[in-house]
């Protein structure tokens, strides 16, 4: 067995002090319990043998206790999550001897969020090909050879999801779940580099497709209140896409409103994708003729007002789902 270089427990070293400011971060954002390491935070450039093997189990429980939506989240709105950040993340789980689904569902984040962070802007979607995602990828991933043919599937799920014309339709078409089902049963094989670099691909033309669907459905929406608010109806029963019962229709469009600034950027923040679904259901409902709006024409007492200010502030968009597929409320 050969003893890792001196080098190689240096990098090893800085890539494990990187991490444990990231983790401890993200641990004190969502109030996980990691014990910190004096050896990690306040070692020095040159460690001492048993301080690497302290490191790597410090890095061991973070990564059980770390669930991977808390990671997304974390790593789409942080400012610590630059290139650097990401690609030590990565190889971090890349290297691990073997892995388990938490440690695929993370890898396939944080493979298209560098990706992401890396690739030129503007990008047509054409213009991402399989090489394409290689090259960018390949100083962390390397080079490989195969897999790619059992992956064309994948292309048959993108042009599905681009020609879909609201997310509830996508969520209806099973894509999400071949989606996952494919990721699944690569196994180990999942991890080669021509197989993540495809499902990277996968992922990000995914995220953009849904991007683009979140905002039809914002304006949908838009439109929607607009309307109900010229025939005089003032609020909505948004019980189904857990709001109140009276929900203000000024308010609903100051959410609205709200979002489509927040989501200018399609990698900024995670979304509500399904509240979005959710609630341009009850709009399209109220619209229909003879949708039982006279009730709905009651101003809400300052009471209830005050209960649906808080139910609608805690859906905040930052705090949303990843466009990662591997959820049941995510894409």
């Amino acid at each position: 067995m050969t003893l890792p270089s001196t080098s190689e427990l240096t990098a090893e070293w800085s890539s494990a002090q990187l991490l444990y400011s990231l983790y401890t971060n993200l641990a004190r954002e969502f109030t996980i319990d990691l014990q910190p390491s004096t050896e990690l935070a306040v070692g020095g450039d040159h460690p001492q043998p048993d301080s690497i093997e302290v490191a790597r189990l410090w890095l061991k429980d973070a990564d059980q206790r770390i669930p991977v939506h808390q990671m997304r989240q974390f790593l789409q709105t942080s400012r610590l999550a630059d290139e650097k950040a990401l690609r030590t993340a990565l190889l971090h789980y890349l290297r691990k001897p073997a892995h388990d689904d938490s440690d695929r569902d993370k890898v396939d984040f944080l493979a298209v969020q560098l990706f992401s962070v890396c690739a030129p802007s503007p990008l047509e979607d054409h213009e991402v090909t399989l090489e394409f995602v290689a090259r960018i990828l390949e100083p962390v991933l390397g080079t490989g050879d195969g897999g790619a043919a059992s992956l064309e599937p994948l292309e048959d799920l993108v042009r599905a999801a681009n020609a879909c014309e609201s997310l509830e339709e996508v969520f209806r078409s099973g894509i999400l779940e071949t989606g996952r089902k494919l990721k699944a049963a690569g196994g180990e094989g999942y991890f080669a580099p021509v197989t993540l670099g495809a499902f990277t691909r996968f992922n990000f033309l995914m995220r953009r497709a849904f991007f683009r669907l979140m905002h039809q459905d914002l304006n949908a929406i838009l439109d929607g209140l607009r309307d109900l608010d010229l025939r005089g109806v003032t609020t909505l029963d948004c019980r189904k896409a857990d709001f109140s019962a009276h929900e203000p229709v000024d308010r609903l469009r100051m959410i609205c409103q709200s979002w489509k600034l927040m989501f200018q950027a399609e990698y900024a923040f995670g979304q509500p994708l399904r509240l979005l679904v959710d609630l341009r259901a009850v709009v399209e409902a109220a619209l229909l003729p003879g949708a039982g709006q006279e009730s709905e024409k009651t101003v809400p007492s300052p009471a209830r007002a005050k209960a649906a200010a808080a139910g609608a502030d805690s859906h905040d968009p930052a705090a949303g789902d990843d466009l990662n597929l591997e959820d049941d409320d995510q894409a």
